[in-house]
């Protein structure tokens, strides 16, 4: 008799533990037209950035809604851990790639090495006016010019077209 009524009783509370879990699953929302991506508002921290930077520091402009931001970031070489100063700038594309704006005054070599793993040259690309020399990585691919003493890296897995339209709105 003991033993049915553990069973009975063990039954009883997971079907209440189970009630209690739908009940709390009805009121979570859970969109599911939804793409999942957080979009962030960059233009604020930009013109900060810009202030900061001892170098001409770029960022999108006239850039469609389709491409939206998703992480921003500026890092002064006293807190930049080793990195210089560093502008981080990550945007979902059209197409649902990924595309990044990576600009420092770090060592080209190391910044390319931080950001593009196992980057190969592939040919350069004439984006406005601008030589940008076209990199191969492992998973991603990334466009990358020298101006003054700043190095940026268009990066992502994103294609060489989609890295060319982020560098043309570049200001």
């Amino acid at each position: 008799m003991r033993g049915r009524q553990t069973v009975r009783d063990m039954v009883l509370s997971m079907l209440a533990v189970g009630v209690v879990v739908w009940i709390g699953y009805l009121f979570l929302p859970h969109d599911a037209s939804g793409d999942g991506v957080h979009a962030k508002e960059y233009k604020v921290a930009a013109a900060s950035a810009k202030r900061a930077a001892p170098y001409p520091l770029l960022s999108p402009e006239g850039l469609s809604d389709r491409w939206r931001a998703t992480s921003v970031s500026y890092e002064p070489a006293s807190l930049g851990k080793g990195k210089g100063n560093a502008w981080h700038l990550g945007f979902v594309t059209p197409s649902g790639q990924y595309a990044a704006v990576e600009q420092s005054d770090l060592d080209r070599d190391a910044l390319l090495s931080s950001v593009v793993a196992g980057a190969k040259p592939d040919g350069t690309a004439d984006v406005a006016g601008t030589a940008w020399e076209r990199l191969q990585g492992t998973k991603d691919r990334a466009l990358t010019t020298r101006s003054g003493n700043a190095t940026t890296v268009l990066t992502g897995t994103a294609s060489y077209e989609e890295l060319a339209e982020l560098a043309q709105a570049l200001k």
